[in-house]
């Protein structure tokens, strides 16, 4: 059956469909959370036929409790491996310690470069002429962990938020898939910051 994947969302969840119709993610994802209800992205879950849960941060008296509900649920769904995917909450340590290297996370930007919520945004008013995509492993920071895979996407000159934000997102649909596969395939090396994928990305 192999390993069970949660994809973490709070939008619409265009990375979510690029996962659900991989040859190999697809049929590993036995859940999608969202931290918003009614959300595009849980739509798309239910039109797969897989399982959607809801956990508002709200609802919890302190986020250290919202932090192990979130990792309660995960365990007791058998989930081996979790992808965030235009989720918009930092998890604290109680899911490092239960997904620590097997939790990955997107990023619109070539970090280490213009990490945060702004990544798009903030690369189109440095003027930098590349930015990109990284899939990285989770770590305890704001996008510091390990980098399992980028991709440089050029600015062009008539470049606005809108027209980079497209092809950023190209590039993340082919990227975030390729990196879970890799993952859950057992194909991924860490080596401190060094991460390698046997038989390269797919």
């Amino acid at each position: 059956m192999g390993e069970r994947i949660a994809v973490l969302v709070s939008g619409s969840g265009t990375n979510l469909q690029a996962l659900l119709d991989h040859p190999v993610c697809g049929s590993r994802i036995a859940l999608v959370l969202s931290d918003r209800p009614g959300v595009k992205a849980l739509e798309r879950a239910g039109s797969h036929g897989v399982e959607s849960a809801v956990l508002r941060p709200e609802d919890f008296e302190r986020r250290e409790r919202f932090d192990r509900a979130v990792v309660d649920l995960l365990r007791d769904r058998g989930i081996d491996a979790v992808l965030t995917a235009g989720y918009m909450r930092l998890l604290g340590p109680a899911m490092l310690e239960a997904y620590g290297g097997r939790w990955l996370n997107v990023h619109p930007s070539l970090l280490p470069a213009f990490p945060g919520m702004r990544g798009v945004a903030d690369a189109l008013e440095y003027g930098v002429k590349v930015t990109g995509v990284t899939v990285f492993l989770v770590d305890g920071g704001m996008d510091t962990g390990p980098i399992v895979l980028q991709e440089a996407i050029e600015v062009r000159e008539d470049d606005d938020w809108d027209s980079l934000e497209a092809r950023v997102h190209e590039v993340e649909h082919r990227l975030l898939p390729a990196a879970a596969a890799a993952l859950v395939d057992g194909r991924i090396r860490i080596d401190g910051r060094r991460v390698t994928i046997e038989g390269g990305p797919t």
